[in-house]
């Protein structure tokens, strides 16, 4: 069962429940310390990139892969994306494809296995950091700074993976929708790792031209992090007259379908989804239906690929 990430998590601090919980914290404390206990060798035929987050869903983690591996792609290496298969992923999977090239496997080390048959140069991981199994050369974790760590807490208290201190593992940083609460943030992150990157992303638009904003619209959306995709369209200035949020990687049926479509009709509006929300309603029936496609942009392009060379051809 697919359930809505509770409110509490993203409250600035714990509150009653999320302290009433902390003691079911412990397996997950438990597991983390074991899992780092795990060492893995150096993958000598290819370089290992995994895009990452502590903070569960919603962080731009997919997009970041997608763009990293445009970015790959010029400097004329052959590379490819790994993906650990779920069912539950599925959206995340054929977005993947529909951008880029994609080795899709049930275990991580069975898709290097095909990446070094394939002769590929470099595999970007989306997801995994939690998985010792796996050596990587360069890892990423993905915030979204308006989210940022929700209450601090570990799951099931609040919506953690990790506690800040992994941090010190890690060697870069994506920050998405940098607010008015920068130094704060970056100051946070440094206090854990004084040498880890970081680098600031913003999503763009890149089907702007497709929408009429001064007409009113229904959007939907079943992702980690709703806020952010509501928020880049009021950037946007588009006038949003309802919303509706469906749990994370949510399975659409027709009659879903069907209500958002009544709705739209009753209150006049027309209907916009995320791109991974429009592929799995495609389905189904997306006619009618439009789907926002965003871009993930790195601020400072040059730094951020200094930092991926002095990686790839140490």
């Amino acid at each position: 069962m697919i359930l809505k990430k509770p409110k509490f998590w993203d409250y600035g601090k714990g509150n009653l429940l999320a302290y009433v919980l902390l003691p079911l914290t412990l397996p997950i404390m438990l597991n983390n310390f074991f899992l780092n206990l795990k060492k893995s060798k150096k993958n000598k035929k290819i370089k290992l990139i995994c895009i990452g987050n502590i903070y569960i869903g919603g962080t731009g983690k997919t997009p970041a892969v997608i763009n990293l591996f445009k970015i790959l792609k010029k400097l004329n290496l052959n590379v490819s994306i790994g993906k650990k298969f779920y069912k539950s992923h599925i959206d995340e999977i054929d977005l993947l494809k529909k951008e880029s090239n994609v080795i899709v496997d049930k275990s991580r080390k069975k898709i290097i296995q095909k990446a070094e048959k394939d002769k590929i140069d470099c595999l970007i991981f989306d997801d995994g950091l939690q998985d010792k199994t796996v050596s990587y050369d360069i890892q990423f974790v993905c915030f979204d700074s308006k989210s940022w760590i929700g209450n601090g807490l570990l799951i099931p208290s609040g919506p953690l993976r990790e506690k800040l201190n992994s941090l010190k593992k890690y060697d870069a940083v994506f920050l998405k929708n940098l607010n008015d609460n920068i130094d704060e943030k970056i100051n946070l992150i440094r206090s854990y790792n004084s040498n880890i990157k970081i680098f600031s992303t913003n999503y763009e638009i890149r089907n702007l031209n497709k929408f009429d904003t001064s007409k009113n619209y229904l959007i939907f959306s079943g992702i980690g992090n709703p806020k952010s995709f509501r928020g880049l369209l009021e950037k946007n200035k588009f006038r949003i007259i309802e919303e509706i949020i469906f749990p994370d990687h949510f399975t659409y049926s027709k009659k879903n379908i069907d209500f958002i479509k009544k709705r739209s009709k009753e209150i006049n509006a027309k209907i916009i989804t995320t791109e991974k929300d429009y592929i799995k309603i495609s389905k189904i029936d997306h006619e009618d239906i439009e789907f926002l496609k965003v871009e993930t942009k790195i601020d400072d392009e040059i730094n951020f690929l200094n930092f991926i060379k002095s990686k790839i051809y140490d």
